[in-house]
């Protein structure tokens, strides 16, 4: 089973390469972030035209998640994050597919900080937190995947230089407190464990060449509980995809899991 996780930057105007990737890659489950469209605007024609049925959680212009699953319906559990009725961003949603319970999660990008976005930004880690903790319980394979804007440490496997990137909220202590907080649940990080140390990145800013010299972040996860991560067959990022015309930022990861 392939879960595959990808930040698309707005379906409709990326739309082509999202439809691409599908054809190509054919993920068995497909986690999209920043799908930046209202539940009405969502192409669910030409996904389902493509081989996937869908949910989501939309939002006019920016934020919204959704989850496709190829040949079947997601089975939704949950949209939006609990802890706080006032959040109105489109964050999260959960779904059962084949037995597989699995999240598509757009966390805060927190900037600038320090400022009320980067406290958005940690309060809703803590609310992740606090949700993912029954989850990783969960007796079956459960797979939080998404754009969590958190880079995990300065190190060459997750960020082709910190220097230039000090002040930003995916770099901050308190981003990465966090961040090993929901580690410590007992979490797997499926690229992070296959690939430790390698840049295997996933998304590369659109200013200063940040592609063309390969100067990418990894700020796409799939997390794994036990029983998943004891399917744990591979894990890898179409990297291809963020050099095509008109591409988003990022590029999809993704994980497959035996049985």
């Amino acid at each position: 089973m392939k879960i595959a996780t990808f930040n698309v930057n707005g379906i409709n105007s990326r739309l082509p390469r999202l439809l691409e990737w599908l054809n190509e890659a054919q993920p068995d489950v497909v986690c999209l972030q920043e799908i930046k469209t209202s539940d009405a605007t969502f192409p669910e024609a030409a996904v389902r035209e493509a081989g996937y049925g869908a949910i989501w959680h939309g939002q006019k212009g920016f934020n919204g998640v959704a989850i496709l699953a190829r040949g079947s319906a997601p089975k939704e559990r949950r949209r939006g994050l609990p802890g706080d009725p006032d959040d109105t961003h489109s964050r999260y949603i959960e779904a059962e597919v084949n037995g597989v319970v699995i999240a598509s999660i757009y966390l805060p990008n927190g900037n600038p900080q320090p400022g009320p976005k980067f406290d958005y930004k940690l309060a809703w880690m803590a609310r992740l937190i606090e949700h993912a903790a029954p989850l990783f319980e969960h007796d079956g394979p459960v797979v939080l995947a998404g754009d969590y804007n958190v880079v995990p440490t300065d190190g060459v496997g997750d960020i082709y230089s910190a220097a230039s990137w000090k002040n930003d909220a995916l770099l901050q202590p308190e981003t990465r407190a966090a961040w090993q907080r929901l580690l410590a649940q007992g979490w797997t990080d499926a690229i992070g464990s296959l690939h430790a140390g390698k840049p295997v990145y996933t998304f590369w800013d659109f200013f200063r060449q940040r592609w063309e010299r390969n100067a990418g972040l990894r700020i796409d996860h799939l997390l794994l509980n036990p029983a998943a991560a004891k399917r744990l067959d591979a894990a890898g990022v179409d990297k291809d995809v963020r050099g095509r015309e008109k591409p988003s930022d990022h590029a999809p990861a993704w994980v497959t899991l035996r049985g």
